[in-house]
């Protein structure tokens, strides 16, 4: 299903005013697609993601999904967000199936689903063990099979690995990459980290710091599986990173003590004078 946002603003109350968090966001997906959003702590990335879901409004603009208006919640849309929210009563089976019976699929077709997903997430040999047994990777693995259960058009995941390690996100963001390309459903993913994003999407959507706006689109002219190293998308990335230093720096500037500094290609650092003496 096709994605269409056309002039997307929202704002925040705030000690009796209005905060703009998002300012005129245009931006398609097409069919199939996999997009990614990056963007700067506190841009709006999740906000927008919520409204896409319906489970927020904008305050100006439009969303249409296949033409359609997005007006509220709806069965071609799943979100996957940072927390799994599983039910620890349930077993992982009975997480994976609940969506399905909330629906009304009789028991027989709820199991052969949620089996049929947890084998796709490596997960049916733990299908009678409960959340508090599972490690965060399994937990999200779940909440990956419960979505997908659910059989939605689009899927709308929000930087769905982000308290994992570091080894445990690149073998969820692999089993992403194959469900995606076993399905070929319309992802928008949410991430901080532009090696994420390269090594996954179609193409990369660029957000400025708040209020949050579309500040470029890349397309990755590279097959998978990607090596993130070649030459290739080592340019596109340092490309990338020239248009986000610049918001990187004014989060930096707005969230750091007043003696701290930011040099665009740099790593934050405090002045000479408080290291010791310096020069």
């Amino acid at each position: 299903m096709e994605i269409c946002i056309r002039g997307l603003q929202k704002a925040f109350g705030h000690n009796g005013s209005q905060v703009p968090v998002l300012e005129d966001i245009n931006l398609e997906l097409g069919a199939g697609e996999f997009v990614s959003l990056v963007g700067p702590s506190g841009c709006g990335k999740s906000t927008l993601l919520h409204i896409i879901t319906g489970l927020d409004q904008a305050d100006a603009g439009t969303i249409t999904v296949d033409g359609r208006l997005v007006k509220g919640p709806g069965a071609e849309r799943v979100a996957i967000f940072q927390d799994p929210s599983l039910f620890p009563w349930l077993t992982v089976r009975e997480n994976v199936e609940f969506g399905l019976k909330v629906r009304g699929v009789i028991p027989a077709e709820r199991r052969k689903r949620a089996f049929e997903y947890l084998r796709m997430v490596h997960l049916a040999s733990f299908a009678d063990h409960y959340p508090k047994q599972l490690s965060g990777g399994m937990r999200q693995r779940t909440a990956i099979a419960r979505a997908l259960a659910l059989d939605p058009e689009i899927l709308l995941m929000d930087e769905p690995f982000a308290a994992l390690d570091a080894q445990t996100r690149l073998v969820l963001l692999q089993e992403v990459l194959d469900i995606w390309l076993k399905t070929h459903k319309t992802i928008l993913f949410v991430s901080h980290s532009l090696e994420e994003a390269l090594y996954v999407s179609d193409r990369i959507a660029l957000m400025t710091a708040k209020p949050g706006r579309i500040s470029g689109v890349f397309r990755i002219e590279s097959s998978r599986p990607r090596d993130v190293n070649s030459p290739y998308l080592q340019s596109l990335h340092k490309r990338m990173m020239t248009h986000l230093e610049a918001e990187i720096a004014k989060v930096a500037r707005e969230e750091m003590d007043s003696d701290w500094e930011y040099t665009l290609g740099r790593v934050p650092r405090r002045p000479d004078r408080d290291l010791g003496g310096g020069i």
